[in-house]
């Protein structure tokens, strides 16, 4: 329960309908897609930069924790009010202040949904890249939170990559820019890369000012089968060593397949392993890029290889994709799914750990997702109390794995709660003590969004 001198303080910034302490509503903001739930004693709904600014100097004066949220989809813990306190929800937020089709830029609010900006950038032949599986919900605040990826981010980078600059305040209540609309600068110390991936831990953003691209004019779908998913880690690896690039480049592995193919029907291919890749570009230039590609993809175990040449082909070569995450459900509502990055020449290791992991702990492992970039999202797939309790186990064994390929335990999830303890392995003590200083200089009280990202220090 709030102190009532701080709920007097937020009734004189808040109209009453964009505040409240009632339990039911409390109780809806408390969660997020990490399946985890925390009660916060307060929510609010600013609605400008400065109500953002005078929120935070009001929950430093009263010492109450405060977490910024989107929409609540990520998948780690990150929006939930671990400690109580205030959330803001910057559902009102939501606005776009400009589009410049002439410097390609977007200035919007932090509440804004990922596919409602899509949209409004569709006319001007532009497009944010950024695009989680959630892009239709999610908003820009959240991706720039947890430096969201998604498919494209293997030729046209992640959040961190796209966003040039951000009006946000710091814990200690001072607002701040940071950044210019321009793609280079060289002019201090790079606050915006800093911020974007900080989980709301350092500073609420209130602004964004993003690098938008040119709509390819033309796309082209390829779909390579393997006989194993050695084969198609291989073909990755040769994929990514030559000069086209492609616009997406996604791995499933015959769990996945065994699975989407159940959920999603006979369009579905049969297959040791799969590898989706997209190429886009102008019309003249997709032919020899597909060629390109297609060499790459082509050797030893490779099944089958198909070219869409229809809206209707690209639909059914994406069919076990999109079939993919509902499947995942029905075998196991407590799935796991850890989305770790190795360099993209290891990634045949990592997948052949991941089956090692699978046999030791007697658990379904499946392996899919961005492997353009080696962005795997690993599944542990517990079916009962006794293979939950061994997912933690396997769990740390298989970061281990992956810092030992020179990996990372994030590449577009963030840390949040779930990867929090496990920091330490991938990261040296001296790291980590700086990480708690820049901290500490942002929000000297520690009340921004407490308990994520960064271990307690010993």
């Amino acid at each position: 329960m709030l102190p009532a001198a701080a709920v007097a303080d937020l009734e004189r910034l808040f109209a009453a309908d964009a505040f409240s302490v009632d339990a039911a509503e409390c109780l809806v903001y408390g969660y997020d897609n990490s399946r985890q739930q925390a009660t916060p004693d307060a929510v609010v709904f600013p609605t400008v930069h400065e109500q953002v600014a005078a929120l935070v100097r009001a929950c430093r004066a009263h010492r109450l924790p405060l977490t910024a949220r989107g929409r609540g989809t990520n998948t780690t813990g990150a929006s939930v009010p671990l400690r109580g306190g205030v959330v803001a929800s910057f559902e009102r937020m939501n606005r776009v202040l400009r589009i410049d089709r002439d410097d390609r830029i977007a200035v919007v609010e932090p509440g804004l949904l990922n596919g409602d900006l899509q949209a409004a950038l569709a006319p001007h032949g532009l497009f944010w890249a950024p695009d989680p599986t959630s892009a239709p919900y999610c908003t820009v605040g959240g991706n720039i939170a947890c430096n969201a990826g998604g498919p494209r981010a293997v030729k046209y980078g992640a959040t961190r990559d796209n966003v040039l600059a951000l009006r946000a305040v710091a814990g200690s209540g001072e607002d701040f820019r940071c950044g210019k609309p321009t793609t280079k600068g060289a002019t201090g110390y790079d606050l915006v890369r800093l911020l974007v991936g900080s989980e709301g831990t350092l500073a609420i953003v209130t602004e964004a000012t993003l690098k938008l691209t040119p709509l390819a004019s033309a796309k082209r779908t390829l779909r390579a089968t393997y006989a194993d998913v050695h084969a198609a880690a291989g073909a990755v690896a040769r994929i990514m060593a030559q000069p086209v690039t492609p616009c997406a480049l996604e791995f499933l592995d015959d769990e996945c397949l065994r699975l989407a193919r159940a959920h999603g029907g006979d369009a579905i291919p049969v297959a040791g392993a799969m590898l989706v890749i997209e190429v886009d570009g102008e019309p003249a230039m997709l032919e020899p890029a597909v060629d390109a590609v297609s060499r790459a993809a082509r050797g030893d175990g490779l099944t089958g290889l198909l070219v869409a040449t229809s809206d209707a082909e690209i639909a059914t070569l994406w069919a076990a994709r999109k079939a993919l995450s509902p499947a995942l459900r029905t075998l196991s509502p407590n799935k796991v799914n850890e989305d770790v990055v190795v360099p993209v020449s290891r990634v045949p290791e990592l997948v052949a750990a991941t089956r090692g992991l699978a046999a030791k702990y007697a658990m379904p492992i499946v392996c899919f997702g961005h492997a353009g970039n080696g962005n795997l999202h690993v599944n542990l797939l517990p079916r009962d109390e006794a293979e939950s309790a061994r997912a933690r186990d396997c769990l740390g064994e298989l970061f281990d794995v992956v810092i030992g390929l020179d990996g990372t335990l994030s590449g577009e999830h963030g840390i949040g709660i779930a990867k929090r303890d496990f920091m330490p392995r991938a990261l040296d003590a001296n790291a980590l003590a700086l990480m708690r200083r820049i901290r500490h200089g942002f929000d000297p009280d520690g009340i921004l969004n407490p308990g994520k990202l960064l271990p307690e220090a010993d």
